[in-house]
């Protein structure tokens, strides 16, 4: 009578089968020797974060900034 819907199938390999570990034991040697190896010559080269100004220059303008603050409130009052 009404068109009935047919079940979804999947075509799917679980994680753990017998065929996927026979491939990744022989590929997991090389891939973890690569890995290790990037990682130690990253490790190896440091990078330095800047910011948009050094501490100093804002400590300064800081500073500035008051004084100029100070100057006007004494002149205007």
């Amino acid at each position: 009578m009404f068109k009935q819907r047919k079940h979804k199938t999947f075509d799917y390999q679980s994680r753990f089968s017998a065929e996927r570990k026979t491939d990744s034991s022989l590929s997991k040697d090389a891939n973890t020797k690569d890995y290790i190896s990037k990682w130690k010559e990253n490790r190896a080269v440091k990078r330095k974060v800047r910011g948009a100004m050094p501490v100093k220059t804002l400590a300064l303008f800081l500073v500035l900034l008051l004084i100029c603050m100070y100057l006007l409130e004494k002149k205007y009052m």
